[in-house]
């Protein structure tokens, strides 16, 4: 499948496929070759874009933001998305003036870079539609206002009209999410309120999906058919109706599934064959049918 011409005049979008974070010793060997290497300029051969995951725990020091950028500067088109701090958008009470400023040094140097793609503000299930939550989104927006905002939320009382035309009000993106479906986990939708379209598939490893003992590794532990993958391209182009750029990425990064899938959506999405690491068609055969030969 191949992205659909301009519709009703709307440029075609840039479908930015990419993967969240590129720091996992289980890749060593997959998606990364024996030895040595810079892995973040490693991941830019191949991708798009980054999700960075680190400044969802702590904001980033200024020294590996400098890092981060030199590293991909023979990538031009290369963009980074930034998970904002989870001080924001998982901990209810009141944030002050210090704790923004503690995140704003990282923000304003990527973009100043031209590589900012999105700040993603996720939140968790319990982000319920509510009034309260409302208000504790809005002041986060107006915080950060001036960065391309995209706002994840995993709760389906959020998937209604009303919470859309809440975040185009503030100029904020919807993040478009793939997760297991369980109780009321919001399902899968081609929702656009901003020129940034965004999607995160986190696979669909139900039985490790809320439980208290599973680590980061457990629960993102699964593997997209093509199949599936062929669903969300689907819904990736309706997206991109609506969007100047589409981020699409993989966070179901065990033993470097995210990077294989993704690079199966790329081919899809762009109608062409892609580079990819050998090591990683070595594990993963069925990728045969659509890299470079």
């Amino acid at each position: 499948m191949a992205p659909d011409d301009a519709v009703h005049g709307h440029t075609p979008p840039r479908y930015r496929v990419g993967v969240a974070g590129w720091s996992y010793p289980d890749w060593e060997g997959i998606v990364y070759p024996p030895g040595k290497i810079d892995q973040l300029a490693h991941v830019a051969q191949y991708f798009d874009a980054i999700e960075v995951n680190t400044t969802f725990y702590h904001p980033a020091p200024a020294k590996n933001i400098a890092s981060w950028l030199s590293r991909v500067e023979r990538f031009p088109d290369f963009r980074f998305t930034v998970k904002l701090w989870q001080r924001f958008t998982h901990d209810p009470t009141p944030f002050g003036r210090e704790e923004i400023e503690a995140v704003l040094p990282a923000l304003r140097a990527i973009a100043s870079e031209g590589r900012l793609g999105a700040l993603l503000m996720q939140f968790p299930y319990s982000f319920k539609n509510r009034g309260d939550a409302r208000d504790r989104l809005e002041r986060i927006l107006d915080a950060f206002s001036g960065f391309p905002a995209v706002v994840e939320v995993r709760h389906a009382s959020l998937n209604v009209p009303g919470f859309y035309q809440f975040l185009r009000d503030h100029g904020a993106g919807f993040c478009n999410i793939d997760q297991p479906q369980i109780s009321r986990s919001l399902a899968p939708t081609t929702v656009a309120t901003s020129p940034v379209g965004y999607v995160r598939l986190h696979g669909r490893n139900e039985k490790e999906w809320f439980s208290e003992s599973a680590d980061r590794t457990t629960r993102y532990n699964y593997y997209y058919s093509k199949q599936e993958l062929l669903e969300w391209a689907d819904r990736i182009v309706v997206i991109g109706r609506h969007s100047a750029d589409v981020y699409i990425i993989a966070n179901n990064h065990y033993r470097g599934q995210a990077p294989a899938n993704g690079l199966r959506l790329r081919s899809l999405l762009n109608g062409a064959r892609v580079n990819a690491p050998p090591t990683l068609v070595e594990a993963f055969p069925d990728l045969q049918e659509v890299v470079k030969r």
